[in-house]
């Protein structure tokens, strides 16, 4: 799809998600006025901690790579609380999750920090610049996110569930609440990027995969699991993400997303876990630890 090819009201609509987010950054400064309560640094830690939840295990390893089976409520309400963090809608969302997996470290990748530019210019690129380029328009749509009427709708009105949480914050605690809101969600939208950028130039490549992903520590500690990207380019479906390769061992490493995972399967809101077996990680490892060359589709 062109940007001709959206409807008004979806330009509009997805316009208004960076819009946001920039007003968001502005709005951060507040805290060096109103300064941080307890209660509103506790507020500011819940939510970055449930809205990045929301975005690693609903619309990352649910929605996008279906890496578990939830019913549909639980999809539904978790896209709520992920649009609630600024993280666009699930049809937007997915697009272009799907397209940097089939297109990694390539041309059409909307975000890999090594094809519109190098170094710094390649970082900021990655880090969030890509989101003020043409290639905010994803080129497709993902058609089973369309024809969910509810998963649609959450898409083309994004924008109101954390316009919604910056209401609910103000009557919780005035304006230092907003303060802390703000800058929950820019520190949120910040930490998420990284996995764009960091992830595909520091960190170590156990697994063979044909781009430049990598697992980062740093990177999993700020998204709580998703920073062992090289991992999951190579297993994408993984709902767990937490492994690496040591010795010819398999390492297991923290991932909370995936324990949130596992309390929605104790609490039988998800089901079907695909988990890949040790002897598929040990077959897939890079025993070099160096970037194997670009070529082919991983997804």
């Amino acid at each position: 799809m062109t940007i001709s090819q959206y409807s008004p009201f979806t330009i509009v609509s997805y316009l208004i998600g960076p819009t946001l987010i920039a007003f968001s950054h502005i709005g951060s400064l507040l805290v060096l006025i109103t300064g941080l309560s307890w209660g509103s640094l506790i507020w500011m830690v819940f939510l970055y901690l449930v809205r990045m939840l929301a975005t690693t295990g609903i619309y990352h390893r649910l929605l996008t790579h279906k890496a578990y089976r939830a019913p549909a409520l639980v999809l539904w309400v978790g896209s709520i609380v992920a649009a609630a963090a600024g993280q666009m809608g699930p049809s937007w969302w997915k697009a272009h999750h799907i397209a940097h997996h089939y297109y990694a470290d390539r041309a059409l990748d909307p975000h890999s920090p090594h094809i519109s530019a190098q170094g710094v210019r390649g970082f900021c690129w990655s880090q969030g610049g890509w989101l003020l380029s043409p290639r905010f328009f994803p080129a497709e749509l993902p058609m089973d996110v369309e024809r969910d009427g509810v998963l649609k709708a959450i898409d083309r009105l994004h924008f109101i569930p954390l316009v919604a949480l910056g209401v609910i914050s103000y009557t919780l605690g005035g304006i230092e609440y907003v303060g802390a809101f703000f800058l929950s969600t820019t520190l949120l939208f910040h930490a998420v990027q990284t996995v764009n950028s960091f992830n595909h130039l520091l960190g170590e490549q156990p697994f063979i995969t044909d781009n430049s992903s990598r697992n980062n520590g740093f990177v999993a500690f700020l998204t709580l699991g998703e920073g062992w990207h090289n991992f999951h380019h190579a297993f994408p479906s993984s709902a767990r993400q937490g492994f690496s390769i040591g010795n010819g061992e398999v390492i297991h490493l923290p991932d909370p997303t995936f324990r949130f995972i596992k309390m929605l399967e104790f609490l039988r809101l998800a089901y079907k876990l695909k988990v890949p077996p040790e002897t598929a990680l040990q077959a897939r490892t890079n025993h070099t630890l160096k970037s194997p060359s670009f070529g082919g589709i991983n997804y």
